[in-house]
């Protein structure tokens, strides 16, 4: 009988060949051993389940340098990737027959890896439960679903309404996708409750159960892989840009946030007297603080809550094309306010900042950083704005010292980069990664020449 490797920080009790037994009584044939690069895309390797001990320990073996933001080199013990399987995360895909998929831990020279993203939250985690505590996160994705209609990718014919939110007729020429999404979701115990047509000609949100901050990730990544395929089956194309037209809202990836001790109970509600609550929020002093953390460090987290050029598109300061933006601009919190960056609801943060395209498991890490560090400090978060900041003019946000989110990648990397709290949260090794990655994209989109600047400029002067 074959137990688990004790370097292995895979959590399970069952033993591999109960796994093999209990997937094989499924039809299981293949395991896609998966781990999430830099970037947030899934990677990995098929492994037939006979063969699943080898990926618990050593591991599944990958080139190193042939992944983004390693930085391993090509030569010597530290050039080989090995992703360690966390058995508890063992499942069949359904919308997949045969195949199942395992979360893999990144271990270089047979130490944790520390550029590894899910490694990064691991550590963040470990100093919540030092503290006896559990971050809970619900993560809201939002999508486009969209066609190729002979060479333009654009939304489905019908999908043409002026004020598209909550479209009942688009929602429902999508449910073979819907249905198919939903069933293989729920077998997979996330638990799928609400799914709307969102204010895009295009897209969709699909809300599921909240989660511990590393389940939480882990199973956005498992929403992802099973969107794109399913997408693929029938024929459209799954899109988590961030901003794919300009004249419609983006993408967010909004995080429903709060902590509850060993017991269950809930650290961010405020006591039943609210002494502590002067705001009346209903949030503790603790949720304050950590709100507190989110807002301080929130130039630094939009490199890696909002981590690419197109990103922007979606937080950009001034007037949307489509008369609405649900995106936050500016750094401040409010009761029910979606014009904040931080939205408190039901004794709850809703940090309204990370867009589709985020790394879930860095973007976690670094909310739990800087969260932890307001708590740290007992810093203050200000009053909250109760207003809609959109209709405010530039001097009345001056007065309130409403202070604007990073513009563009390259402040945001920056901004990170500055951010020494932060980078030695999260590692100086990642931070160099991350950033050097980031401003050369920001380098390369700078330099491109574009149709709108050729057209505006080519016989202008």
């Amino acid at each position: 009988m074959t137990t688990l490797n004790t370097n292995n920080n895979a959590t399970s009790t069952a033993t591999i060949e109960e796994h093999q037994a209990k997937l094989a009584k499924q039809d299981v044939k293949f395991v896609f051993a998966q781990f999430t690069d830099i970037h947030g895309a899934a990677k990995g390797k098929l492994i037939p389940l006979k063969h699943l001990d080898d990926i618990v320990y050593p591991g599944a073996g990958f080139s190193g340098p042939s992944i983004w933001g390693t930085g391993l080199p090509r030569t010597g013990p530290r050039s080989e990737y090995y992703g360690r399987a966390d058995l508890s995360t063992l499942q069949s895909m359904p919308w997949l027959p045969g195949y199942a998929r395992v979360v893999l831990d990144g271990h270089v020279a047979g130490q944790p890896f520390e550029v590894c993203p899910r490694q990064i939250l691991r550590k963040q985690v470990e100093r919540l439960t030092a503290r006896g505590w559990t971050l809970n996160a619900g993560l809201e994705p939002e999508f486009f679903l969209l066609q190729d209609k002979d060479g333009k990718i654009d939304s489905e014919a019908g999908d043409t309404l002026e004020k598209p939110s909550y479209d009942t007729k688009s929602l429902l020429r999508r449910t073979r996708f819907l249905e198919k999404l939903t069933a293989s979701l729920d077998a997979c115990g996330l638990g799928v409750f609400q799914i709307d047509h969102e204010d895009a000609s295009g897209q969709f949100e699909v809300n599921y159960k909240y989660a511990d901050a590393l389940k939480a990730a882990d199973n956005f990544m498992l929403f992802k892989m099973a969107a794109h395929h399913i997408a693929e089956e029938e024929g459209m194309i799954f899109s988590m840009m961030p901003k794919p037209f300009a004249d419609r809202p983006g993408s967010g990836l909004h995080f429903h946030l709060s902590i509850a001790d060993a017991d269950g109970n809930l650290i961010f509600g405020s006591a039943k007297d609210k002494t502590d609550d002067q705001r009346g929020l209903g949030l503790s002093t603790i949720a304050y603080q950590f709100m507190a953390g989110l807002l301080q460090h929130a130039p630094a987290l939009t490199a890696l809550c909002a981590p690419t050029v197109n990103s922007y598109k979606r937080l950009m300061c001034g007037e949307s094309l489509s008369g609405t933006s649900w995106a936050p601009a500016f750094i401040g919190f409010g009761d029910n306010n979606r014009t904040t960056v931080a939205r408190v609801v039901y004794q709850r943060i809703e940090w309204r900042l990370p867009d589709s395209s985020a790394n879930p498991y860095l973007a976690l890490a670094g909310v739990i950083a800087a969260g932890l560090d307001g708590i740290e400090r007992e810093l203050d978060p200000g009053q909250p704005i109760n207003r809609d900041i959109y209709e405010m003019t530039a001097s009345e946000r001056d007065e309130l010292g409403l202070k604007i989110l990073p513009q563009n990648l390259g402040i945001a990397a920056d901004a990170l980069k500055q951010d020494q709290i932060l980078t030695s949260a999260l590692g100086k090794n990642f931070v160099h990664e991350f950033v050097s990655l980031k401003s050369a994209e920001w380098m390369e989109y700078s330099q491109h020449v574009s149709n709108w600047e050729s057209s505006r400029y080519m016989t202008k002067f």
